[in-house]
């Protein structure tokens, strides 16, 4: 089995990397030889879509002749996620939201004609699925009746992971980390951990 594992949080101790770190894990736990691909946008942060890339998405001539370069660094993530057979993001909320290192990770992995198809009824993912987990660290809270602030990393994470095709979706969270002292923030990460289902881990994809 090929892991994924993606990090997004500037802080090298934070809540969403502990998280992250502990479904990982769990994975090894379940396939001890499973082998660990890392991209950490706190170390090594990606640019954000260059005028190449841009140029080279904005019609289908310029598609099937780009720039020279221009595809590069997004077909090396394509092929990260077409390599693995789990992935595994930690992430904060960012003013309700991803932060713009996983935004810029999505916007070159989003790529008409690679990942995604275009039809009369929308968008179409052009990947095979394969089981996501994502952790998230909120400093409030943004589900159940303590809920103080909306959620839109959820369901846009939701929405344009199934554009490509990635639908096995499963969201882990620690909410209310402003709040929390070492002792709290474990036992926050043990609850989030305990509904992790790992019955959707199979055989390496086709």
């Amino acid at each position: 089995m090929n892991i994924l594992h993606i990090d997004c949080s500037p802080r090298l101790e934070s809540h969403s990397r502990r998280l992250s770190a502990a479904i990982v894990k769990k994975l090894l736990e379940v396939a001890p030889d499973a082998s660990i691909s890392r991209r950490d946008f706190a170390a090594a942060p990606l640019p954000h879509a260059s005028s190449n890339y841009a140029t080279a998405l904005s019609s289908p001539t310029t598609l099937a002749a780009p720039p020279k370069g221009a595809l590069n660094l997004s077909e090396a993530l394509i092929q990260e996620v077409e390599a693995a057979d789990v992935i595994v993001i930690g992430t904060p909320m960012n003013n309700l939201t991803v932060p713009s290192v996983l935004k810029a990770w999505i916007d070159q992995i989003l790529r008409v004609g690679r990942t995604f198809k275009s039809t009369p009824g929308g968008k179409v993912g052009m990947l095979q699925d394969r089981p996501v987990f994502i952790g998230i660290a909120s400093g409030g809270v943004f589900t159940g009746e303590r809920a103080n602030q909306p959620d839109f990393l959820t369901p846009y994470l939701s929405a344009v992971l199934d554009c490509i095709g990635l639908r096995t979706l499963q969201f882990l969270s620690v909410q209310a980390t402003a709040f929390l002292d070492q002792e709290q923030a474990t036992l926050a990460r043990d609850k989030a951990l305990a509904a992790l289902d790992l019955s959707v881990i199979g055989g390496p994809h086709p």
